[in-house]
């Protein structure tokens, strides 16, 4: 079984994701590795919908996650993404880019900020510039990349699970 992580300050961005189901599969794997809470930015789906109302598409998916998992949602990635440095965050984008780095190889600390982004257009350029380190898990057969909450799932287990 592996140990509540929270006090160690690991959080998750979630930017522009447009499916719920990625969006709810995310919440499961957050609250099964620890994650202390997620940031829902642009138009990332939210467990309530705009009336306050649960979302019964995202409690599906995300089967109880998202009543225990804390979470909060804003417009502006880049000012979130200042805030957390300021408050000692280092941001890791977890993408595919010209400077990214093999996701093993990276040095994490212990108050973390993963930023996901868009299931096709991934994480813009003006994000990922205020970004620390951008990891990424390399791809061997035909295909370029994984779904999102894959992807975020092989990540987190692979930097966050020390038992």
């Amino acid at each position: 079984m592996i140990k509540n992580r929270k006090e160690e300050k690991k959080v998750l961005i979630l930017h522009n994701i447009r499916s719920v189901i990625n969006v709810g599969a995310i919440f499961r794997t957050a609250d099964a590795i620890g994650i202390s809470k997620i940031y829902l930015t642009g138009y990332t789906p939210a467990p309530i919908d705009r009336f306050k109302r649960k979302r019964q598409d995202f409690a599906k998916a995300a089967l109880g996650a998202e009543e225990t998992v804390i979470w909060e949602q804003t417009k502006n990635p880049v000012s979130l993404v200042q805030r957390l440095k300021k408050d000692g965050f280092k941001i890791v984008a977890l993408e595919q880019s010209s400077n990214s780095t093999d996701y093993k190889k990276v040095n994490y600390s212990s108050s973390m900020a993963i930023l996901v982004g868009n299931e096709v257009l991934g994480v813009p350029s003006e994000i990922l510039d205020v970004c620390d380190v951008v990891a990424e898990i390399p791809m061997c057969g035909q295909k370029e990349s994984l779904n999102v909450s894959v992807a975020t799932g092989i990540f987190l287990f692979r930097v966050l699970d020390k038992k």
